[in-house]
């Protein structure tokens, strides 16, 4: 486990990064703003997920249970018309496992899942999310980014999530102190041609009622 950061006026912006799989949970010590899984995903599987037509690529928002998790993310894949190949399992797998982890991490059932389709400079500001706590995994294209900044502008240097590697954030809503001072975004691919798939899961409070699917 490594360990990047500093406390600056009383606010973390340390990231925890782990080749293992199941540290997320270090995220709950007070030192910790972002935790990454640095992972490679297997190269057939990401040949395939880099060439897949762009008009394919699933788009969708739920409000599910983690245990329905697998069912929820067959049927976007198949209204999508992701091919049914050992590929598709694969990243059916991989969304269902990353869903059951946040879920312990948080404590919670309830589960937002989107999976967004992004060919443009959409929120390319740097910012921290108004939840307590985001993973996000990017399956294709450039891995968010994130900085280090102690009074909330630009960061002066900018790193980039690995593609595949999931990163698990602090909101303002994060109930522990110090606050996250860690600032993020989405990469600006608009006019590079580039086409990212990236899948985004909050956490819902086990007393809201989540819709059916």
């Amino acid at each position: 486990m490594n360990y990047i950061g500093k406390n600056v006026e009383n606010a973390v912006i340390g990231v925890a990064v782990s080749d293992e799989p199941g540290k997320f949970d270090i995220l709950r010590q007070p030192g910790v703003a972002a935790t990454i899984w640095r992972r490679k995903l297997p190269s057939d599987f990401q040949e395939w997920m880099d060439t897949l037509p762009v008009e394919i690529l699933p788009s969708a928002r739920v409000i599910i249970r983690e245990e329905i998790a697998r069912d929820a993310v067959e049927v976007i894949c198949q209204s999508a018309g992701l091919p049914n190949t050992m590929q598709r399992h694969y990243f059916v797998q991989d969304v269902v496992s990353l869903a059951k982890q946040f879920s312990e991490l948080m404590g919670t059932r309830n589960l937002r899942l989107r999976f967004d389709v992004i060919d443009d400079n959409a929120c390319r500001k740097f910012h921290i999310d108004a939840v307590t706590a985001r993973l996000v995994c990017t399956y294709r294209g450039i891995g968010t980014q994130y900085g280090m900044s102690s009074d909330g502008e630009e960061p002066k240097r900018i790193f980039s999530t690995p593609t595949g590697s999931p990163i698990v954030l602090r909101g303002t809503e994060w109930p522990e102190l110090p606050a996250s001072g860690l600032l993020h975004r989405s990469p600006p691919v608009e006019g590079t041609g580039m086409t990212r798939l990236v899948l985004v899961i909050d956490a819902l409070p086990d007393e809201d009622e989540p819709t059916k699917h």
